[in-house]
């Protein structure tokens, strides 16, 4: 059995869930996947499960009846990870925005160097490595990332990158009931909760490639969630 797990949580993603489960098979590292399925009308549900016996105990699947967010997603997957012993659980996007050749990388910097937590940053030591983004998207990115680090203090150039590996101990760390927040927040409250308990935290270089195949799920409610939510936790704290 694998000792890593990856976590993809999918709604509408027909046109890239099974080129990204092939490409996550295909690197050297043996790589188990959880897709977390919020019930896509588009089918995606229905490929991933035409793929199981193909992959038979390294490829499965969670439907959940609703869309409830992505933070409710990966906690579903955080949660299926642990009850399996998986001692590396990892993000992932489904749209190949997350290269999976860097998984390993990802990996590594847990599993030999180290990290507690390894985030695949865009921002590493204030590059960007961003591409088919346009400037508007670019700069609210790059400077949400900046707004976060100053507000917190947390020392992660990339606090709001999606493509994270944890040590099963960090998980099993935080308390997922008290968890505030759902959308793009979420990834902020997760390093942040991880700082906090004085984990390692390490960040990998990555480029992010935007999305060419299906919709993009960014939306401005997600940027405002995470702009007023990174205060509440300055302001108020966060139970860990």
């Amino acid at each position: 059995m694998s000792d890593a797990l990856v976590i993809i949580p999918t709604f509408n993603e027909k046109e890239n869930i099974e080129a990204i489960i092939r490409a996550t098979f295909s690197q050297k590292k043996d790589f188990h996947i959880l897709i977390v399925d919020d019930n896509s009308p588009d089918g995606t549900a229905k490929i991933v499960t035409e793929l199981i016996p193909e992959f038979p105990e390294k490829l499965s699947l969670e439907n959940r009846k609703n869309k409830n967010g992505l933070g409710t997603a990966y906690l579903h997957g955080f949660k299926w990870g642990i009850e399996r012993k998986y001692d590396y659980i990892i993000e992932m996007d489904a749209d190949f925005s997350h290269n999976p050749t860097d998984l390993e990388r990802l990996y590594d910097a847990c599993s030999k160097e180290g990290g507690d937590v390894a985030v695949g940053s865009r921002y590493v030591n204030n590059q960007v490595n961003v591409v088919n983004w346009d400037i508007k998207r670019l700069l609210l990115s790059y400077f949400a990332s900046k707004y976060v680090r100053f507000i917190t203090r947390i020392p992660v150039f990339d606090t709001t990158a999606g493509f994270v590996c944890y040590r099963r101990k960090v998980l099993e760390r935080i308390q997922f009931d008290k968890i505030k927040f759902v959308g793009y927040a979420f990834q902020i409250e997760m390093k942040y909760k991880a700082w906090k308990h004085k984990f390692n935290i390490k960040e990998v270089s990555v480029i992010f490639t935007d999305r060419t195949l299906g919709t993009s799920k960014m939306s401005g409610n997600i940027v405002w969630e995470a702009l007023f939510g990174v205060l509440k936790m300055r302001i108020n704290g966060l139970p860990k």
